[in-house]
């Protein structure tokens, strides 16, 4: 269950980070690097969960299931 809540705060955290890359894209008007750091942190916020649920894949904390 603890697995399922950091993904959950993890995706969040990744909007998050989206939301304020579009805020400092409007603002600066595409002159300041304020918005390429926050689309940089969630790339980042997205390769550490693409990592982390291969990983809890591997471990058997995260089970898939069919429809």
């Amino acid at each position: 269950m603890l697995i399922k809540v950091i993904v959950v705060f993890m995706l969040l955290l990744i909007l998050a980070s989206l939301g304020s890359g579009l805020v400092f894209m409007v603002r600066d008007r595409g002159q300041g690097r304020r918005a390429a750091k926050a689309l940089t942190v969630r790339v980042g916020l997205s390769a550490v969960l693409f990592l982390l649920l291969m990983l809890a894949y591997a471990t058997g904390l995260l089970n898939p299931h069919g429809l």
